[in-house]
């Protein structure tokens, strides 16, 4: 390469986890001396972090790669990268569908950015999607916001749902060690951080692989101790944790959630199906049986928790009646927010080469049936919060609005009330709720919180 380049951008695609990565990559490249810019077609360094749980998104990389490529006949030294999960996905053969492309690189290699641009600096096309031991983070990510933050506690997964293409993509699990996610969160609190998620594509699995463990799970690090143990960081307000698996969701995690004041009473628990035939063939390993049981046991300790969830429709061989059964149970427990997706047969997964698939007009529509009852629930449930005074942690200005700032309840409700972004940016707010809407709130500030 004849000239260093001065500008990357990033486009994150996918979960909450592909956003912690991209954070990581670009505190990586910010240490290199480069700097952000919005528009990628000014940036000497273009990188799309992907996501391959369904094919629209993977389409829209392509699309977007295409236009890239094109520059980069006219530019040579711009440098390409895909990162994430279609890169760990389709590895080499990316390079023969975008030749222009620099740089393919797996999820677990996000921390390595620096290493492997070097490589592609001294002229080599490199990929990187071979498994490795995820290196402790030593990395600086560069957080999108500076109120409220994700912490990796878990990398990879090792279920084997039938449509989901996760573990192949991002590996077997890893856990962090319980120091050193604290030692993480600690940085945070001291740079003004109030709020913290934790983040694991199955975080239920937390602390399995640790050393110590015994497979009988009785001398196990668990969520649950991490959570004790990280509780009492001073500056921390609130943390959060995501995503949970029902087959390890335990009585002894909602007791803690219950009775630390920082954990935030709000759930994350796919369900996907609310038929036991379509778990089973999703190899799920729990009835909805089992998933009601956990929800009502959440609702004894935690009567007012938000519960949200995601659940597939149009998977294969669901039959009408079975569908009729993911209704019931939406409507039976009243989700705040539901996630809601038609089946999309990833590749390398066993549900995709089944015959049973249903046609497309089926699965749109009953994501449409289940989208109108979704928001039905969601409306029912927002009423709860009319004329109460919530919590809402001031994240940025409404984009409608911008004499309004806007934040989240401890229950994960978007909520808007006046304020000026200057004075409120990252301070806890008492606001008396005067209007609801499904997914949002308005309210009137009453009072600040003191924060030292």
């Amino acid at each position: 390469m004849t000239t260093k380049p001065r500008h990357y951008h990033i486009t994150t695609f996918g979960c909450q986890m592909n956003k912690a990565d991209s954070e990581r990559m670009a505190g990586i490249l910010d240490e290199m001396g480069l700097t952000f810019v919005e528009d990628p077609n000014q940036a000497d360094i273009v990188l799309y972090n992907t996501c391959t749980i369904r094919d629209n998104a993977e389409q829209k990389v392509y699309s977007y790669l295409g236009r890239q490529a094109k520059r980069k006949q006219e530019n040579p030294n711009l440098t390409l990268i895909v990162a994430g999960c279609v890169a760990q996905q389709e590895g080499e053969a990316l390079l023969r569908r975008v030749p222009e492309l620099d740089l393919v690189m797996g999820p677990q290699h996000a921390n390595r950015l620096q290493d492997l641009l070097e490589q592609v600096f001294e002229g080599s096309q490199v990929v990187a999607t071979e498994p490795i031991n995820i290196v402790e983070d030593i990395t600086k990510p560069r957080r999108d916001s500076n109120i409220t933050a994700w912490v990796n506690v878990i990398y990879g997964c090792n279920e084997r749902c039938t449509y989901c293409v996760v573990p192949n993509v991002r590996g077997t699990e890893q856990s962090r060690t319980p120091e050193a996610i604290r030692a993480e969160m600690e940085e945070l609190a001291r740079a003004g951080y109030k709020e913290v998620t934790l983040l694991g594509q199955n975080i239920d699995a937390y602390g399995r692989d640790l050393p110590g463990s015994t497979p009988d799970g009785r001398h196990q690090h668990t969520l649950t101790d991490l959570l004790y143990y990280v509780h009492d960081i001073p500056g921390i307000e609130r943390i959060r944790f995501a995503t949970s698996h029902p087959r390890y969701f335990t009585e002894r995690l909602i007791r803690a959630c219950a009775e630390l004041p920082k954990v935030c009473e709000h759930f994350h628990i796919p369900f996907q199906s609310g038929d036991n035939d379509v778990l089973k063939a999703m190899a799920r390993g729990y009835t909805h049986e089992k998933y009601r049981r956990i929800i009502n046991t959440i609702r004894e300790y935690i009567p007012d928790a938000s519960i949200s969830a995601d659940a597939i429709v149009g998977f294969p061989g669901e039959t009408e009646a079975q569908f009729e059964n993911t209704l019931k149970l939406v409507d039976d427990i009243g989700f705040d927010l539901l996630n809601t997706a038609a089946y999309s047969p990833r590749p390398g997964t066993g549900a995709a080469l089944w015959e049973n698939q249903l046609s497309e007009e089926v699965k749109a529509d009953r994501l449409q049936r289940l989208n109108r009852l979704v928001n039905v629930k969601a409306m029912e449930r927002s009423q709860r919060y009319r004329d109460r005074i919530e919590e809402v942690l001031v994240e940025g200005t409404n984009p409608k609005d911008p004499s309004q700032v806007m934040g989240r309840t401890r229950g994960n409700r978007l909520t808007f009330f006046k304020g000026n972004l200057a004075e409120l940016s990252g301070e806890l707010v008492k606001v008396k709720i005067i209007e609801v809407r499904a997914f949002s709130l308005t309210g009137e500030p009453i009072e600040l919180y003191v924060t030292l």
